[in-house]
């Protein structure tokens, strides 16, 4: 396809010049008598009236010559188009050896004798062999198979995938085969392109993976889940404490490897798999939290530690709750330590932050009028907030926030622990939340860490809830932009012009020359 970098063919426009010149400049007409002026009038009509071509070789050249000269300046170029390859299968390598892909093998066979090739919905889609997508007499697919699974694992982008394998393989017909599952279809979808064909297939109808674990002096408390098509579940299992290295046996789990704690580490419980999984670190329990309220503060203790009880029955182990008028031996550092005193924190527990400690402030003074509602997930309705301190120092994360956009709760991680400081008090001047039936459900998304970055994607990676192919897919009837036709890179025509310019301009030359030479002819 021919393509101009400058499009503009109104330079084009300068042919008239020479034609109108060549036109007007033809050789004189017949001579007349000097004297016979009415045979002289009569010549000039003529001339006015029989305009002609002349010399067109000579006039086609310079046309030629100042046509070429105006294309070289739009700059031409060539874009050949690309010649169409062959269709493409993009099967997901999470559907390997699940009984959805073979149930859709005649499909695919029918479409690889028409030539169709098979390839993995993976980073740099390689190609699969006869071998790779049959499962071993197990029922499960190859290690390989799963390894690859487990580096193309990037959670709710099955989509961009398909649209980065249509860029890749412009022009070709292409049907791509993702699991019907919440994991790998997050996030907001634009339309595909044309002739891109998705399916959505059922993998297993439940799971049971290890979401997290904790440890007691002689047993592990193991929090369980187990997910199906329409919904997940935890469950709470108690198992012998194991002897470091040893194997642990857990139903519906493979099995687990149990390392103890080292000084940079702590204990973890690492699946025995096909696949290598991250370790699931064992955090130690009971979870030891120290509520320090003075007696100034017994008012605001008493609910916050009815919250804290409530929140342990989420906890995958016991809680060790002490609300006391003083302070524990930094010696013995507990896991949390609410702060409730108007006094500010000593260095010596500032110090202990760093060293792993979780300490949470409430504000101190006063505070200042305002007028909000704390809004969470976790609320069923808004919680007033009347009364707030001043803003959490520049670099804190948001935890919970109000209905303006303004923290409430923030974070702000020092060393191996947190600091976190929330804006509002339990007092009934303050905020409701000392009353709110949501408080405890608030405290737990704190307190307990299963669900923290590493837990999501735990959840991610086993999640086997299903999700209505209408929810991914676009309306039936819906059609998306038909994509322009492939072509190759840009080939400049500029170089081929200047040649075929200046060639022409020697013949111009020449031809020029040659007219000039031949005597014209004069009537007498």
């Amino acid at each position: 396809m021919l393509t101009f970098t400058n499009p503009s063919l109104l330079p084009l426009l300068a042919l008239l010049v020479p034609l109108a010149i060549h036109l007007w400049n033809r050789r004189p007409g017949r001579e007349v008598a000097v004297g016979s002026l009415r045979w002289l009038q009569a010549g000039a009509n003529r001339r006015l009236r029989n305009l002609r071509l002349e010399q067109w070789p000579l006039l086609l050249l310079r046309l030629l010559l100042l046509a070429g000269l105006v294309g070289a300046l739009a700059g031409p170029a060539w874009r050949p188009r690309r010649t169409l390859g062959r269709g493409q299968i993009l099967v997901a390598p999470a559907l390997a050896g699940s009984p959805a892909l073979a149930a859709e093998r005649p499909r695919l066979d029918s479409l690889r004798r028409r030539g169709y090739e098979r390839r993995w919905l993976a980073p740099g889609l390689p190609r699969i062999s006869q071998t790779a997508s049959r499962a071993d007499s197990l029922g499960m697919p190859a290690d390989s198979i799963l390894a690859l699974d487990h580096l193309a694992n990037t959670p709710d982008f099955y989509a961009e995938r398909i649209r980065l394998a249509a860029d890749s393989l412009a022009g070709q017909p292409l049907l791509a085969l993702t699991p019907a599952t919440m994991r790998g279809n997050g996030g907001t979808r634009r339309p595909l392109p044309a002739g891109v064909t998705w399916r959505l297939l059922p993998l297993a109808a439940q799971a049971t993976w290890l979401q997290a674990a904790t440890s007691t002096a002689d047993s592990l408390h193991l929090l369980l889940g187990q997910g199906t098509e329409r919904q997940l579940t935890y469950r709470l299992a108690r198992v012998a404490r194991p002897q470091p290295g040893a194997r642990l046996a857990v139903a519906g789990l493979p099995p687990l490897r149990y390392q103890a704690a080292t000084a940079t580490q702590a204990a973890r419980l690492a699946a025995l798999g096909p696949v290598p999984e991250p370790a699931v670190p064992v955090r130690p329990a009971p979870l030891r939290v120290w509520v320090y309220a003075p007696a100034a503060q017994a008012a605001e203790a008493r609910p916050l530690r009815a919250a804290l009880r409530a929140a342990a029955l989420g906890l995958p182990g016991p809680l060790a709750l002490t609300v006391a008028p003083t302070l524990p031996d930094t010696a013995q550092a507990p896991d949390w330590l609410f702060w409730l005193a108007d006094a500010p924190v000593p260095a010596r527990w500032r110090g202990a932050v760093r060293r792993g400690l979780r300490l949470w402030q409430f504000p101190a003074g006063a505070g200042r009028a305002d007028t909000s509602h704390l809004t969470q997930p976790q609320l069923a309705a808004p919680v007033a907030v009347w009364r707030r301190a001043a803003s959490p120092a520049p670099g804190a994360q948001p935890l919970w926030r109000d209905g303006l956009g303004r923290p409430v709760l923030t974070a702000t991680p020092l060393g191996q622990g947190t600091y976190y400081q929330l804006a509002t008090r339990l007092l009934p001047a303050w905020s409701e939340l000392a009353a709110s039936p949501d408080l405890p459900a608030l405290l737990l998304e704190v307190l307990h860490p299963a669900f923290d970055a590493a837990g999501q994607q735990r959840l991610a990676a086993h999640d086997p809830r299903r999700l209505d192919p209408g929810q991914v897919l676009p309306a039936a009837g819906a059609t998306a932009r038909r994509p322009a036709p492939a072509f190759g890179p840009p080939l400049d025509l500029r170089p081929w012009l200047v040649l075929a310019g200046l060639l022409l301009f020697g013949l111009e030359r020449g031809l020029a020359a040659r007219t000039a030479a031949t005597p014209s002819m004069v009537a007498s």
